[in-house]
């Protein structure tokens, strides 16, 4: 077994932003990725303030505080870009480009960088340069109008699905994609993953569904998005939410018989016209029992079912804790390195930089910066401690 993850002696260059691309960093730095980041001498005051332990996504990573509105501090990103695999920004179009770090002079530097960029939009199209958050890309790709109840508006599934799914992860597959490409051919690319088109892509299932028909009501009336009574969540007598998810019918059947009715006698829920009735007859059942009294109840069945938990209540579930599935950094109960290796286990992730930036400059000379160099950055100003 080899420890340090499966990413080890990888090197990434990321330019701290917010939101999905410090978690696609963070990702890769659980997974063993050596990850410096270019952070500002000073907030932006962008994103949601809280003390930089709470962070998180900040985790497993050291910070330099570059002022790259000096040249010398450009030239010194350069100089880590040289012997990085891979760079991460996450800033509007031309960004980059305008502060001399764009991918032609990285690559200049590095013809086999794998380059990453991640917006909203992406790097071209009407949009590109045009402000927006998670809520705004999910709401171009027609995945956010089918999330929600019937006769309702649409609900913002948190910021999960575009900032981080379409967003976060598409940029980590891309990029190992394209390390994986460099590694063979000595040349590297630029990987433009743009949330819209991660969000679109992954609705290919149920843009499948909806061209066969089965997918194709109003939001809140289908299969999937809760319309089915089989498919769903309900409150049970202590206020508290179980989910329920009996798709195929042999499930169903043992759901059925686990809540006390005959299957057999049962409305059948492959009639839509019933659904109703159903769920009503399921709802009103529900109701009768606290939530961990079915819990115990359905335990062992193959029904489909489980608690909604709290985010408190997810780490200590049995199943949660024997996969270790959270574990403790620095003081913070938080959800593990995922996924899981048999060969090349990550290491527990270092918590969070109390005070990013403030070791930059032995950071630098961990990277290679010639010591001189490092002390001419901090008499000019260019290299400072982030707060």
């Amino acid at each position: 077994m080899a420890e340090g993850g499966p990413l080890r002696g990888i090197r990434i260059v990321e330019m701290v932003g917010i939101g999905p691309a410090p978690f696609a960093a963070m990702i890769l730095a659980d997974l063993g990725a050596e990850i410096i980041r270019i952070d500002r001498p000073a907030p932006s005051g962008n994103g949601i303030p809280r003390a930089p332990r709470f962070d998180l996504v900040a985790r497993g990573r050291r910070a330099v505080a570059l002022d790259l509105k000096r040249p010398e501090a450009v030239a010194c990103v350069l100089d880590l870009v040289e012997n990085a695999d891979a760079l991460i920004e996450g800033f509007r179009p031309g960004v980059m480009e305008r502060l001399g770090l764009g991918p032609e002079p990285c690559r200049a530097r590095n013809p086999r960088l794998v380059y990453g960029r991640l917006t909203g939009w992406g790097q071209d199209g009407p949009l590109a340069r045009t402000a927006g958050h998670d809520l705004n890309y999910l709401a171009l790709t027609g995945v956010l109008d089918m999330i929600g109840r019937e006769d309702g508006p649409p609900v913002p599934p948190l910021n999960l699905v575009a900032d981080y799914a379409g967003g976060s992860l598409m940029l980590v597959a891309g990029l190992l994609a394209a390390l994986v490409n460099a590694q063979r051919t000595g040349e590297g690319q630029v990987v433009d993953a743009a949330m819209v088109d991660g969000v679109a892509l992954l609705g290919t299932a149920m843009t499948g569904l909806r061209a066969a028909g089965l997918h194709d009501g109003p939001r809140g009336t289908n299969i999937l998005d809760g319309g089915a009574p089989y498919y769903d969540v309900y409150p049970c007598a202590d206020g508290k939410y179980l989910s329920v998810a009996p798709i195929e019918a042999r499930f169903r059947a043992v759901f059925l018989e686990g809540l006390g009715f005959d299957p057999a006698g049962f409305p059948d829920m492959d009639d839509k016209s019933v659904w109703p009735d159903a769920r009503r007859l399921i709802g009103a059942r529900l109701a009768e029992r606290p939530r961990d009294e079915w819990c115990a109840i359905f335990e062992g069945r193959e029904a489909c079912v489980a608690p909604v938990l709290t985010l408190g209540e997810a780490p200590g579930h049995p199943h949660n804790a024997a996969r270790g599935t959270h574990v403790s950094v620095g003081g913070i109960v938080q959800p593990a390195p995922a996924p899981r290796f048999e060969r090349t286990p990550p290491p527990l992730p270092e918590p969070p930089e109390d005070h990013p930036g403030a070791d930059g400059a032995a950071l630098l000379k961990e990277w290679g910066v010639e010591a001189a160099r490092v002390e001419s950055l901090i008499e000019t100003g260019a290299l400072g401690a982030q707060r």
